[in-house]
């Protein structure tokens, strides 16, 4: 039951985000233009404009607000800080490391993450499993962490398949090793939904926000041209903003 709510949840989510919600609208419109043509073109162009709004640079810092990410790393709670944290962000096949390796979003939380361990002589955990199959992303993280950056993990947590996992079966490992307060590295977007389950978990997490580059958006026309840049980002603001409810909901 738990992995049929599991492929559930995922199921409803990509239904919900773009760019299948818009599409829908936009087919049903088309569908309805013979028989309902006002309530047509009001879905047709709902889907049109929804899909043009994700698509512009200028959506996403507005995004970004609307989630409140934090600015930065906390030196004064950095302090109390026994471990450092890395969540996964997924992963890739590249021919060139001759199968799977960590993704791009991945490898900047692992970078960080390498640098806030070394500098602060803490103990790091990688979390993160396999959403479906494939070779756990922590799995590929240590590896990404001993190649590129002569350094290891004490703990790796490979179970987990949501930010919720990666929350509960990181926390085990933590408090087994009698560890109460990490750094949490993952990307800005990302930390209000994971330190909120953290907390629950029983770990303070201390924000070490990874910078999104959709904080980074430059200025000039460009800013207002859809690209599909932009339109990858806003959606996965779009995904934590949804999550973030999810979380709210849950803890009502």
């Amino acid at each position: 039951m738990t992995d049929l709510l599991f492929d559930l949840k995922k199921i409803v989510t990509d239904i919900v985000l773009p760019p299948v919600s818009p599409l829908l609208l936009i087919v049903c419109g088309l569908l309805l233009m013979r028989r309902r043509l006002r309530l047509a073109q009001v879905l047709a162009w709902s889907g049109v404009v929804a899909l043009t709004l994700c698509s512009l640079p200028i959506a996403s810092p507005l995004l970004i607000r609307l989630i409140g990410v934090p600015s930065g790393l906390s030196s004064d709670r950095a302090a109390a800080a026994q471990a450092v944290v890395v969540l996964g962000a997924g992963r890739q096949v590249a021919a060139e490391y001759g199968g799977e390796t960590v993704s791009a979003l991945t490898l900047e939380r692992v970078r960080y993450g390498a640098r806030l361990a070394k500098e602060r002589q803490l103990p790091l955990l990688l979390s993160g499993g396999t959403v479906y199959r494939g070779t756990p992303e922590s799995l590929l993280m240590d590896q990404a962490l001993r190649q590129s950056f002569a350094s290891q993990a004490r703990w790796i947590e490979q179970r987990s398949r949501d930010t919720h996992q990666n929350a509960r079966y990181s926390a085990a490992i933590l408090k087994s090793a009698g560890i109460r307060t990490v750094l949490l590295v993952t990307h800005d977007m990302h930390q209000r939904r994971s330190i909120a389950e953290f907390g629950a978990a029983g770990i303070e997490a201390v924000c070490a926000p990874v910078t999104m580059v959709a904080s980074r958006v430059s200025g000039g026309a460009i800013h207002y041209l859809p690209n599909a840049v932009s339109f990858r980002v806003n959606v996965l603001l779009l995904h934590e903003i949804l999550g973030n409810f999810m979380v709210w909901l849950d803890r009502d």
